[in-house]
């Protein structure tokens, strides 16, 4: 049985859904303690319980401990990731994205193609949104042999929630392909989109673009920032994306939803400053995607390669698991971060 702390290096719900999926990829049984036990709402939320009994699910596992505020799992996957369609609902504003994140490399190692249609928050700090996952990470995650789609069904903010998405994923037969992302180059286009919910008298979703447009050109890239006006979402919120692809391929984004008290401007400013920042590094990701390439980097065959605009507690999590659990190592050089993958593959 695999052993993990909960508590150590970043202590969040990334590492209870990484270490679920890697043990139903694994098929072997996981043991896991002190679950975000630094936070300052310890043990299982909402999102992080329908995360674990999505993986259960998908395999016909055994869990034990899944109910709110535990802070103690033991879980018994099933020999076979079966895929197919299935919807989950996490009952709360919870990230709806970290739930696809976890399940996206079940359903690339299942049996059969798979739909996963999911209720929750879509938009809101500290998780990535719809916008990133869907433009930047997804077409990344293609070079390495992963074929999914994600589309919005309808937004969902803090603390209402009740956004819907579904992801689509093809499975793969043979282990993932590593990705070599050494060398930046220029940018070649900058898109976005600038989302509103019920705000169009107020004029956000133009405000935000307009702002965006304006930092970019001052920083000498010019931006195609498209306005979206929802009336679908069940309460009023917002979030701006932008996206930039460069001449190697590489692709960097930034995001940020709206909150009460937070200007279109400001989340322009923030969104912008964030992009650029990363941009400016040379590096080949940003600090997002840095981490939520690892998982992949460690299973696919061969060695990625990719520059990372900066460490950040996620991303030095996420290397410490996947070699405790999978045996992928790591090395550095400088900010080139090379990780030499297991080549899994179903067997």
């Amino acid at each position: 049985m695999i052993e993990i702390d909960g508590s150590v290096h970043s202590g969040s719900g990334t590492l209870l859904r990484c270490s679920a999926a890697l043990a139903t990829l694994l098929g072997e049984s996981l043991h896991l303690v002190r679950i975000r036990a630094r936070r300052d709402k310890p043990g299982l939320r909402p999102q992080h319980l329908q995360a674990i009994r999505a993986c259960r699910e998908l395999c016909g596992g055994d869990l034990e401990g899944d109910h709110v505020g535990s802070r103690e799992i033991t879980y018994r996957p099933g020999p076979l990731i079966e895929g197919g369609a299935r919807q989950w609902d996490i009952g709360t504003a919870g990230s709806a994205t970290m739930l696809s994140f976890c399940v996206l490399p079940l359903g690339v190692f299942a049996l059969q193609p798979s739909s996963f249609r999911i209720r929750g928050g879509l938009f809101q700090d500290n998780a990535p949104s719809l916008f990133h996952m869907q433009h930047v990470l997804l077409p990344i995650l293609e070079r390495t042999g992963v074929r999914a789609s994600l589309r919005m069904i309808r937004p969902g903010y803090i603390p209402q929630g009740e956004g819907e998405l579904v992801l689509e994923v093809a499975p793969r037969q043979g282990p993932l392909d590593p990705l070599t992302a050494r060398e930046r180059g220029r940018a070649r286009q900058v898109r976005g989109i600038s989302l509103a919910s019920h705000l169009k008298t107020e004029g956000v979703s133009r405000r935000m673009a307009e702002e965006a447009r304006r930092l970019m050109g001052n920083a000498g890239l010019s931006a195609v920032v498209d306005m979206l006006e929802d009336d679908l979402a069940v309460q009023k919120g917002a979030a701006l994306a932008l996206w930039m692809e460069t001449e190697t391929g590489c692709r960097l984004g930034s995001d940020q939803a709206g909150k009460r008290g937070r200007r279109s401007e400001a989340i322009a400013a923030h969104v912008v400053r964030t992009l650029i920042e990363d941009y400016e590094t040379g590096a080949t990701v940003d600090r997002f995607l840095a981490d939520q390439l690892i998982l992949f980097a460690a299973l696919a065959a061969g060695r990625s390669e990719i520059v990372v605009p900066r460490l950040t507690d996620h991303l030095s999590s996420n290397l410490w698991l996947v070699e405790k659990m999978l045996g992928a190592r790591a090395k550095w050089e400088g900010s080139l971060l090379r990780i030499d993958g297991i080549g899994y593959h179903r067997s």
